[in-house]
């Protein structure tokens, strides 16, 4: 949480931890983006994860926390801003 956290786009997105592993989403609310890098780990060593519907699914093993955070990022779309209040998919622009 600490190493995501150091990190500025990480921490404008919504972390969601649950059993071992560190999601982010551009969402704040179910149903979750869950198109974004996941981290599973401690503070040894850390896996990351690309989202369910990529083609490869281990983006990097054997991390540091810091890393792992950083592999995360050079991993995150172009258009992933902070994230925004309510369910996915984004609200429709006028």
């Amino acid at each position: 949480m600490e190493a995501a956290y150091a990190e500025p786009r990480l921490r404008a997105l919504f972390p969601f931890p649950s059993h071992g592993a560190l999601t982010f989403h551009r969402n704040t609310q179910f149903p979750w983006s869950n198109d974004l890098p996941s981290i599973v780990g401690d503070a040894q060593a850390c896996i990351v994860y690309a989202p369910l519907h990529a083609s490869e699914r281990v983006l990097g093993e054997s991390l540091t926390p810091q890393e792992a955070a950083a592999l995360v990022v050079s991993h995150l779309p172009d258009d992933c801003g902070p994230a925004f209040e309510g369910p996915w998919p984004p609200p429709e622009s006028d």
